[in-house]
């Protein structure tokens, strides 16, 4: 703990990597284990654009249940120590996998959501888009052309948004110091982040609830809940 602490001093470069393990501590599910069923549905048959050509209703139903879980929950201390880190190291960047705006709402500003928001519309026919926290109708439709609505988020079998992954693989690439949080690193091209950081000559660490396949590839590995191991972390960072 006391050597990763002094990785963070403020003069260095951090880029942060935060994945489904830090929301999972606010009680938003992780669709793993227990959580891996919507009603009868897996959520990786709903989470894809073929899907929601077939059936938009059931899709949507899926993501106003996700949009209504996810407004109830709270960012936790974990994304209240990535906040303060944040505040703390000028040159910092959050990079999440995360859609539920939980680090956001926890004070982070310099951020980057690699698979998009719950919280965006995004129009099917036109380039209307925006971001809406309000309860939405079954099918929400278009306010400029009619058409209906689709959740901002980047579905399985999509490109990311573009200019994001470029601008991940460039801040990577030149940062001191890379930090894996919560995430077990199965999904590309996020996985492979670590070995990008490393090549580059960065320290890389990783905080995750239990050993992942990276774990021994990794300069540090702390386990446990992030919730209580970045707090502990970020502590003494002002003095």
């Amino acid at each position: 703990m006391e050597m990763v602490k002094a990785l963070l001093d403020g003069s260095k470069k951090v880029v942060v990597l935060t994945g489904a393990g830090v929301s999972a501590e606010s009680g938003v599910p992780t669709f793993r284990g227990r959580d891996g069923l919507w009603k009868t549905h897996r959520p990786e048959d709903l989470a894809r654009p073929d899907a929601f050509a077939m059936n938009p209703e059931l899709v949507w139903e899926f993501y106003n249940w996700r949009r209504d879980l996810v407004g109830k929950c709270e960012p936790n201390p974990a994304h209240l120590a990535l906040a303060e880190m944040e505040r703390h190291i000028p040159n910092f960047l959050l990079i999440t996998q995360n859609v539920d705006g939980l680090h956001a709402a926890a004070g982070s500003r310099k951020y980057l959501e690699m698979h998009g928001s719950l919280w965006q519309l995004k129009c099917t026919k036109c380039t209307h888009a925006r971001d809406d926290r309000s309860d939405l109708p079954p099918m929400p439709e278009c306010p400029v052309c009619g058409h209906l609505l689709r959740p901002g988020v980047v579905w399985f079998g999509e490109p990311l948004i573009p200019g994001v992954l470029k601008l991940a693989i460039a801040q990577i690439s030149s940062a001191d110091v890379f930090i894996s949080v919560g995430t077990s690193n199965l999904v590309q091209p996020a996985a492979s982040f670590y070995q990008l950081a490393r090549e580059h000559g960065a320290v890389t660490v990783e905080v995750n609830l239990e050993p992942t396949a990276n774990t021994g590839f990794m300069d540090f590995a702390m386990h446990g809940k992030a919730g209580e191991i970045l707090p502990e972390l970020v502590t003494g960072l002002s003095e």
